[in-house]
């Protein structure tokens, strides 16, 4: 492992996030039986301070992290602000942006490989989109290195779950809030051969969303949390006996949730759902949107059908330039959305197209493509060339007004495309990109983390790179089909100057 100079490292101070009391951690944590964590004292310094409605009155927690909806709180419905805003040191909201990969990190949302819906997918790791069989324990520590690594270079780290339970325990419209997203999880239905006229009058009361509320009302955080990851149905037929009721389960786990690349992109503009090739993936998409809701972060909108956008073909470099891939997984209906509705915010736009090789193994753009810096590139050496059969070609756009985009290059080879644009490459060999070579996390200003010892070594030895890179074991993690490019989502980064 190859350190990070001290003179690299910015205090919380200095990347300009308030701080903000343990107080309203250790209560919450305590709660929910859990140790106080690295990642929720993260959360802290990030997230909004909840002002709630608590027995007929407003409470104020002396923040000015919201406002509330008095319409809403007239209706009848849980009081909650507008919008949960995460606050700067200058008492401006934090937004979500990245110009491009080479940027300092500043928040980046992970999810841990853990609990049951992992445990699921871990049962037939084909049919759940992994590329190999999975220990989940190693997995858990191989993830926490990772997340170390992370914060050891001043990167605010949030997880999932942890975002998903911020407040539920002190504030009750944060808690319904929880409650009212695992509706869309947990399904009640009629086992097949029956219907619900089956059911003597009084049981079908327990097919219905009043029931359903109110089994989640009693659920503690971490059950509501499991009912979520592990999106159950529940079958029921009448027994004619007992409680007049017999159940069977089935579920569709959301066991790729630790790649929380996929769901989305961060672009200049901000946030934008994507919308996945796989649909057993689908409530992942509402789930990260619920999750940036929380954090007070706003979403520009979501890609609409026929696109297909994921996050891990979204490659952006600077304002002047991003990249996108398209082929196996995301489309050019999803590009001519992101340009139309300027989500983007780049001055040029280059869509790698995959259009001779569409696999598995290089299914994302970031699978054979990283950036080191803006101008140094790693990139799988075999696609390179007019010659080569799998090679990826590029259109370029260029902005013109809000809106609007102008072809103004089309179907040049890619590694050509990066030369013309003074871009140096190194070269990834096939057997190491199929070992995740390719896919590397740039904290910003060259500070890079890597999964593959021997690509670390050839990125430190080139001339073109003057940064540092910190190489861990990712394997446990790389069996599910990615490595740390695609198990982070950066939200936030600052420019590089």
């Amino acid at each position: 492992m190859i350190p990070i100079p001290p003179k690299n490292r910015r205090s919380n101070a200095d990347m300009g996030f308030q701080e903000t009391t343990a107080v309203r951690t250790s209560a919450h944590q305590h709660d929910m039986g859990m140790p106080l964590s690295e990642s929720f004292k993260d959360l802290c310094a990030v997230a909004p301070v909840l002002n709630c409605h608590v027995s007929g009155k407003f409470t104020n927690s002396q923040s000015s992290f919201g406002d509330y909806d008095d319409e809403q709180y007239k209706e009848g419905r849980p009081a909650r602000a507008k919008s949960l805003l995460a606050l700067d040191a200058k008492g401006a909201k934090i937004k979500a942006v990245q110009d491009g990969e080479n940027d300092i990190a500043e928040i980046v949302i992970v999810c841990e490989p853990e609990g049951t819906s992992l445990q699921m997918g871990g049962l037939h790791p084909r049919a759940s989109l992994y590329e190999k069989p999975v220990n989940l324990e190693a997995a858990k520590t191989a993830h926490a290195e990772f997340r170390k690594i992370m914060r050891d270079n001043n990167v605010r780290v949030l997880t999932v779950r942890e975002i998903l339970a911020y407040g539920t325990e002190e504030h009750v419209g944060a808690r319904v809030e929880l409650e009212n997203f695992a509706t869309q999880a947990l399904t009640y239905a009629m086992t097949e051969g029956h219907t619900e006229e089956d059911l003597e009058a009084e049981d079908r009361y327990y097919l219905s969303e009043d029931y359903k509320l109110k089994v989640l009302e009693h659920m503690s955080v971490p059950q509501l949390i499991d009912t979520i990851l592990i999106n159950p149905t529940v079958h029921l037929a009448p027994s004619y006996r007992d409680t007049g009721l017999t159940a069977t389960y089935s579920f569709k786990p959301l066991s790729n949730l630790v790649y929380t690349r996929d769901q989305q992109i961060t672009t200049a503009r901000g946030i934008v759902m994507g919308r996945l090739r796989s649909p057993q993936r689908n409530l992942e998409v509402s789930l990260m949107a619920f999750c940036f809701q929380k954090l007070g972060l706003d979403v520009l909108g979501y890609i609409d059908d026929p696109g297909f956008l994921e996050g891990g073909d979204f490659v952006p470099c600077t304002k002047n330039l991003a990249f996108i891939g398209i082929g196996l997984r995301s489309n050019i209906e999803a590009c001519h959305q992101l340009m139309k509705k300027d989500w983007l915010g780049y001055k040029r736009v280059a869509i790698v197209k995959d259009e001779f090789e569409q696999h598995q193994d290089r299914m994302h753009l970031d699978c054979v493509f990283g950036l080191l810096s803006s101008n140094t590139c790693i990139m799988l050496e075999e696609m390179m060339g007019e010659s080569s059969p799998t090679r990826r070609l590029v259109d370029e756009y260029v902005y013109v007004a809000p809106g609007e985009y102008k072809l103004a290059r089309e179907n040049v080879e890619f590694s050509q495309y990066l030369l013309d644009n003074s871009f140096n490459i190194i070269p990834v060999e096939p057997q190491h990109q199929l070992e995740y070579a390719c896919n590397i996390l740039n904290l910003g200003n060259q500070r890079i983390v890597s999964v593959h010892p021997e690509m670390a070594r050839k990125i430190v030895r080139s001339p073109h790179f003057t940064g540092d890179v910190q190489c861990i074991d990712f394997s446990p993690i790389t069996s599910m089909y990615g490595a740390v490019h695609c198990a982070s989502q950066v939200v936030r980064r600052r420019p590089n100057y």
